[in-house]
């Protein structure tokens, strides 16, 4: 294997999560969050390259060199080989989107295949929830883009401590606004903010196993945003204009961005209330998961 080139290539889908629950646990692969989240099919795709001319793992993210450091500890965690990791992604980054998940993700897909380590998908699933928690870049990204849809995390951590439910929905429109990066880190780090943020999310964990449907997710996604004041003015202005449009808005979490969804009649009216703050990003909730292109 070390004698000539090996490529691979694979793609992980982005994820909002809606609310959630801060779970803290000295195994890094028994910490996480639980609450629930929407897969879209925007993400990352992450080509994995070995030559023996590469000296040093190099990180690329749309064509330039970043540290990348999740991704950088999904390589160290899995070979000592240098290798050249290259992601694109059509979607925000540091605004509430999943992108470190997407691009940890995709990365030991690819890497897995180039180097033919032949792990299963629980495995390449733990390590790069390990990665995100380790540098406190996320809690629950992972397995949920590892299984697509409206993904309902009832247990933290990466398998087989973690554990997922679905809510069944029909191919969606989301549409989103991002408005700037927030620190998932600092956030995650602030102890009387998390303890809000579990408190919060518990009631709306139960009112949404009480009634698992969309709707219920995106009314108890937008309560858990105004209640635990993670939302900015700014983005409880859009939330407001939405509704007033006939949709329904929430904040990304984490991140200083807005998801929202509408009828199709009220479609281009939610477009002209997003418009007002900036331009807005149309992608769509399915049920695609992780996995190699």
């Amino acid at each position: 294997m070390q004698d000539k080139k090996r490529s691979a290539k694979a793609f992980a889908p982005a994820h909002i999560t809606g609310f959630f629950c801060i779970h803290s646990n000295d195994d890094p692969r028994k910490k996480g969050s639980t609450g629930c989240g929407i897969v879209l099919e925007g993400g990352v795709a992450t080509t994995v390259t070995y030559t023996e001319e590469l000296e040093e793992t190099w990180v690329l993210l749309n064509g330039k060199q970043v540290e990348g450091d999740t991704t950088r500890t999904v390589v160290n965690m899995l070979t000592n080989l240098p290798l050249l990791v290259e992601s694109v992604t059509n979607i925000p980054i540091g605004c509430g989107f999943g992108a470190s998940g997407a691009g940890a993700l995709s990365t030991a897909y690819a890497l897995n295949e180039a180097l033919s380590l032949n792990l299963t998908s629980s495995k390449i699933i733990e390590t790069s929830h390990v990665a995100e928690v380790v540098n406190r870049s996320g809690l629950g990204d992972v397995i949920a883009q590892s299984y697509g849809g409206v993904v309902i995390r009832t247990a933290p951590g990466a398998p087989p401590y973690g554990n997922v439910d679905w809510i069944p929905v029909a191919e969606k429109e989301i549409l989103c606004l991002a408005l700037g990066e927030l620190d998932t880190g600092s956030v995650l780090s602030d102890p009387d903010l998390a303890w809000r943020i579990t408190s919060i999310g518990k009631g709306a964990m139960k009112r949404l196993m009480t009634s698992p449907t969309f709707e219920t997710f995106m009314q108890c996604s937008q309560d858990f945003a105004l209640g635990t004041g993670l939302a900015s003015n700014t983005v409880i202005d859009i939330i407001e204009a939405v509704g007033s449009a006939g949709g329904i808005a929430s904040q990304a979490m984490l991140g200083e961005s807005v998801f929202a969804t509408a009828d199709p009649e009220r479609r281009e009216a939610v477009i002209e209330a997003l418009s007002e703050f900036g331009e807005p990003l149309a992608y769509y909730l399915n049920n695609c998961r992780a996995g190699l292109l």
